[in-house]
């Protein structure tokens, strides 16, 4: 969920502190009166569990002890006057009292019941009721909205009704004074027309610059002015709710506005209190639960676990006591799940609400299962047993069996508990590697003791809920799996030279310096024209040329072998665009041999190199996605982007989209996986591996036309239309936010044009109100082919509390954004709508065949697509082939989770105190020496440092920690905070030096760096550029895991805490130490040993002259500056 609701005291703390500081919205919205900005007076009172107590007098504000106050709750709760928490015009020790009573208790408000535990406090105003205004700022797809209505109050009524509104569409200008008094002010007084005028103009900058997603002010006060002076205006309740994936933008702007240190008289304080380095000049924004639904212990743990990677992480206890609890990969999977249990009568039995998806990693898996595992085994075991449900749809990229690997270690681990409360497991995925995910499942449940039932994707995607809760199935679905066809090696038409063939002669050299040789494998394909221009209708076809934005091997290389595979003469990827280190080629396979694509390093280079090419397909991070978009529009060959980036801000995908619609461009995503028109296109990772690529028949277009929010659904969808139709025309994942950059609508009017699509599918889900565009368009008989389409989120009604699905958009806000809803208007307007999702593949086939029958679809015979080698990674993955080593190493190993020296863990060296000594008869002689004889090799070692000038052999090494001591040091030194650092590096396209490693991540630590932590926290006597370098390591986490401090990052700047603060060194003198390159020496040194190691073991061994397989080595000579001059000599 994006949009994600504040506590009222943030919300004013950033009004208090913006309103007059924010940069105007638009350079006509400028302030008349001299408007007096309400005094930011606002106390917060906290409940602590653990001590019973609340905040004590001494943290609270001077004006809380001689004022009259308000105070209430301030935990998301609605209408707390009606519900009697509200108390007015007390003394503090009234006030307080008044909170001890409530503090720590159960309060019921209508329906639901929750802890109190926050309270907000501020100084109490009295006020003739005709000085109440109400208003409120809304956001939608076409723009903001103001809504404004001269009676606030408890009282307001419908607001929907009364409220005058002044919309704001996207990218028009700011409306003028006039209008804005014209429109919202015709009922207020003309003294106080302009005060009010230039506060809403400052409302309204600060909701843009702070990118907030909803503000409502009720009652909104204005007093006349005193002595002639201005009307002063006052806030008295507030809700609000913020962009949560603005904060790489805004987090700084929050976290300062709530530092109370800078609302202090006379403060001029920037920065947090305390010493610990933050990422901002403040706290960060806090997030709270909904009332009713305050975080249990497991949930704040998966929630921090999310928030640490860039997978997907999601848990919502539903009912502790439940039977049915389920582990379900996929966003919009898990909400089928859910409608599935839901839809047999057991939603009062549902556990729990949660998925996991974007290739989380083993570890994050098994954290994630045994939370999961663990909260079901608790309590007493009941008579009936509980059912754990494993379920997913068919996975794009992610190893199932990797992820399984991490499910199963938690299932042993439980083992006791599962069988003592009587656990059956049913087990249903489908992606890449799923045959040895659900083998090692069914393994598991014939040693575990645990009953495991375990499906692919041959059967349907929720049919494992009936088979779980005992249901004798009523559906029609006579699914099977229909194995892949049989492949027969053959390769398409390839209009490419390879170098080899039988016309040119082995060992020549051609005009372009390039040599012939034996068994070339690199296919030069021609160049390519560009094509004649497509009916609007058909963005994709078998001739499309698109850039990757991003370096995405795996995707590029996916989207090849769908090339490959369809037969298409080239391939649809042109080149790729890399901002960080472009101008080089990489290869990729095409079928059996190897192609090569160009890197740049911007788009305009590329558009002009490639002027055939009409898609981008954007893999830009959410942080850097709006800015390489409107880069990318700028050039009028583009006619279509997708936008892959999950995370994206609402403001900026708006901004986004309507600027793409004026210029006539179609955007897919953002957070999507893309989509697919088989036979022609593939964008990115959509339609998953090649196996299921060929068992869906994506190869080759079938006759139907489809729209999806879910990425991972559309797998499902593939897969069915497979099975009961004769396959996908072309398929869209939009994706999951709330302002997808095209909607339903657009694409299926799209296939409604297209003469080869005969049949759409829509399938929808709660929240939004994109599916009754398309119930208009047809009632007005724009869309006259059949359409079946189902929304997801019917189970969203019998929840007793608000839970967010995994889409950030499916979220009903009204009772015509529900689930239900949806599906109703859909049937009445003639949709061919199931009655559950589980009905959808019998009601498709039903429609395909009468298509069949009235000749509106007129079967095509088969083909069979060409065999695609299966990469040398995975097939090595997978356990199909094996290589013998080209190295044997028996000194050290740093593959696990520790660094081994000769069988000894990094750890144990240092707990043991071995000493340097102890490291090299390690590495050396593998093996323990005394500590007399490891004493003297540190010896000779200090003997032997240094022989004189003229034998110093090290004087020009250059290692990458003499940079990352130099960026830390003088980022901090010129006062950046960390998040600034690393956004003036991103904006410069410079990789930060000590930042991230391959294999370890936040979840997975370098043990190396922790000890190194450890000691310099416990004996340094200052560890400053530490604690700086571990804050940017918070803000670089946030995006990607892996981009952790690595352990030369570490010692870099410990190193330098060493020289700056051991007393040693003047402040001249250490940098002066760090700049020549003393640090490098550390390196030099301790790799040098290793480096001796090796080499005496690769004598020990015996080991042969190493020779590099030449079929391993591409040779290019050609791409050179200069031309090549062939001449003869007279």
């Amino acid at each position: 969920m994006s949009a994600k609701p504040i506590r009222e005291y943030d919300a004013k703390l950033l009004l208090a502190y913006w309103l007059e500081r924010a940069p105007a919205v638009d350079q006509n919205a400028q302030i008349k009166t001299n408007l007096a900005y309400p005094a930011p007076k606002v106390a917060q009172i906290q409940w602590d569990p653990e001590t019973n107590a609340i905040t004590p007098d001494s943290k609270l504000p001077g004006w809380v002890f001689n004022s009259k106050l308000v105070a209430k709750p301030d935990q998301l709760i609605k209408r707390r006057g009606k519900a009697g928490l509200l108390a007015l015009n007390k003394t503090w020790d009234e006030a307080k009292d008044w909170i001890i009573q409530r503090a720590g208790k159960p309060q019921k408000v209508e329906s639901v019941t929750g802890t109190l535990n926050t309270f907000i406090v501020e100084p109490f105003l009295p006020h003739p009721s005709n000085t109440e205004y109400y208003v409120c700022i809304t956001s939608a797809r076409e723009g903001d909205s103001i809504l404004f209505t001269h009676e606030g109050g408890v009282d307001i009524g419908d607001v929907d009704t009364k409220a005058l509104t002044l919309n704001i569409p996207v990218g028009e200008p700011f409306p003028s004074r006039e209008t804005i008094a014209s429109t919202l002010l015709i009922h207020v007084p003309a003294a106080k027309k302009d005060t009010l005028v230039d506060f809403l103009i400052r409302l309204y900058s600060v909701y843009v610059d702070l990118h907030f997603a909803y503000l409502e002010i009720n009652p909104l006060i204005v007093l006349d002015g005193v002595n002639g002076g201005e009307p002063s205006i006052y806030y008295l309740d507030m809700a609000a709710k913020l962009d949560q994936t603005a904060e790489s933008i805004c987090g700084p702007k929050w976290a300062i506005a709530r530092d109370l240190s800078v609302y202090d008289a006379g403060s001029q304080a920037t920065t947090s209190k305390g010493n610990a380095v933050s990422a901002d000049r403040g706290p960060p924004m806090v997030w709270p639960a909904p009332f009713g639904r305050d975080l249990t212990k497991e949930e704040a743990y998966i929630q921090k676990l999310d928030a640490s990677t860039g997978a997907s992480l999601k848990l919502t206890v539903l009912n502790a006591e439940g039977r049915i609890w389920t582990m379900v990969a996929g966003g919009g999977a898990s909400v089928v799940y859910s409608d599935a249990i839901a839809a047999h009568g057991f939603a009062h039995e549902l556990a729990n609400y949660g998925e996991y998806s974007g290739a989380p990693t083993e570890g994050q898996t098994y954290e994630y299962a045994k939370t999961i595992v663990d909260l079901m085994t608790r309590g007493t075991p009941r008579p009936d047993g509980k059912i754990l449900i494993i379920g997913g749809g068919i996975a794009n990229f992610t190893n199932v069996a990797a992820t399984f690997k991490g499910i199963i270690r938690a299932l042993k681990e439980y083992k006791a508990p599962l069988i003592a409360h009587n656990v059956r497991i049913y087990v249903r995925r489908g992606g890449p590697n799923y045959q040895e995910g659900l083998k090692a499942m069914r393994l598991l449940g014939e040693s575990l003791g645990v009953p495991i039932k375990v499906y692919g994707p041959d059967t349907h995607i929720t049919e494992i809920v009936p088979l779980a809760l005992g249901i004798k199935s009523t559906h029609k679905n006579a699914i099977h799996s229909i194995p892949p066809t049989p492949a027969v090696p053959g390769s398409p038409k390839v209009s490419a030279t390879v170098p080899g063939e039988a016309d040119a002669v082995v060992g020549a050299i051609h005009r372009d310096g390039e040599r012939t040789q034996a068994n070339d494998q690199i296919v030069h394909f021609d160049t390519v024209e560009k094509s004649s221009t497509r009916p609007w209708f058909r963005p994709f076809d078998a001739s499309t040329r698109s850039f990757v934005y991003g370096l995405q091997p795996r995707a590029i290389q996916g989207m090849l072998d769908f090339d490959y595979s369809c037969g298409r003469d080239t391939p649809s990827v042109a080149a790729m665009i890399y901002p960080f280190g472009g101008h080089h080629i990489q290869k990729f396979y095409w079928g059996t041999k190897e192609t090569l694509l160009p890197v740049y390093t911007s788009v305009e280079e590329a558009a002009k190199k490639h002027p055939e090419v009409d898609v981008v397909v954007n893999f830009a991070s959410s942080r850097s996605v709006y800015s390489s978009t409107l880069d990318i529009l700028r050039f009028p060959q583009i006619r279509s982007i997708a936008i892959i980036a999950e995370g994206v801000p609402e403001r900026h995908a708006r901004e986004i989209l309507h600027l793409a619609k004026k210029k006539n461009v179609l955007i897919i995503g953002p957070a999507t996986v893309g989509g697919i028109k088989p036979g022609c296109f593939r964008i990115g990772n959509s339609g998953g591996m090649m196996d299921n690529i060929i068992a869906s028949k994506l190869y080759r277009p079938g006759s139907v036309g489809y729209v999806s929010k879910s990425g991972g659904m559309s797998n499902e969808l593939n897969n069915i239309l497979s099975l009961v139709t004769n396959g996908t025309y072309e398929g869209i994942a939009i994706g999951g936010d709330r302002y997808p950059g095209s909607t339903f609508i657009d694409h299926l009017l799209r296939y409604e044009a297209d003469p080869d699509c005969k049949m759409l599918v829509l399938l929808g889900e709660v929240g939004g109100i994109e599916e009754y565009r398309v119930v208009e368009a047809v009632k007005k008989g724009i869309i006259k082919k059949p359409v079946v389409a189902w929304a997801i989120g019917t189970c969203a009604k019998m929840f007793t509390t608000e839970v967010q699905f995994g889409h950030a958009g499916s979220m009903a806000n009204s009772d015509m954004e529900t689930a239900d809803a949806k599906n109703a208007a859909m049937r009445a307007a003639g949709f061919i709508v199931p009655d559950t999702f589980e009905d959808l593949p019998q009601v498709l086939k039903e429609t395909y065949e009468r298509l069949l029958s009235t000749g509106a679809i007129v079967p095509k015979p088969e083909r069979e697509p060409p065999v695609i080698p299966m990469d040398y990674k995975w097939a090595q993955e997978l356990g199909l082939i094996r290589k013998p080593a080209a190295f044997i190493s028996t000194i050290s190993d740093e593959r696990g989770q520790e660094l081994l020296y000769a069988g000894m863990r990094i750890t144990d060296v240092f707990k043991e105190d071995i000493g340097l000594g102890g490291v090299v008869s390690l590495l050396w002689f593998k093996r323990r020496l005394p500590p007399w004889a490891t004493k003297f090799i540190e010896m000779v070692l200090m003997l032997t440092a240094d022989h004189g000038p003229a034998v110093s052999g090290a004087m020009n090494t250059i290692v990458a920690t003499r940079a990352a001591a130099s960026m830390f040091s003088n980022a901090r030194d010129t006062g950046l905070t960390p998040r600034e650092f690393v956004d003036n590096c991103r904006k410069a396209n410079k990789l930060i030096s000590g930042i991230g490693h391959k294999i370890k991540s936040v979840n997975n630590p370098d043990l190396r760096v922790e000890l190194v932590k450890e000691y310099v926290r416990k004996n340094f006597p200052s560890h400053s550029l530490l604690d700086y370098a571990l804050a940017v390591e918070k803000v670089t986490t946030s995006k990607k895991d892996t981009l952790i401090l690595n352990v030369d990052g570490c010692i870099a700047v410990c190193f330098v805490d060493l020289l700056r603060d051991s007393g040693a060194f003047t402040p001249e003198e250490a940098d002066e130490y760090i700049k020549i390159g003393t640090l490098n020496g550390l390196f030099v040194l301790g790799r040098s040993i290793g480096f001796i190691g090796h080499h005496l073991d690769q004598k020990r061994l015996r080991a042969p002259l190493y020779r590099h397989p030449a079929d391993d080595i591409f040779i290019n000579m050609a791409d050179i500056s200069q031309p090549r001059v062939l001449g003869k000599m007279q």
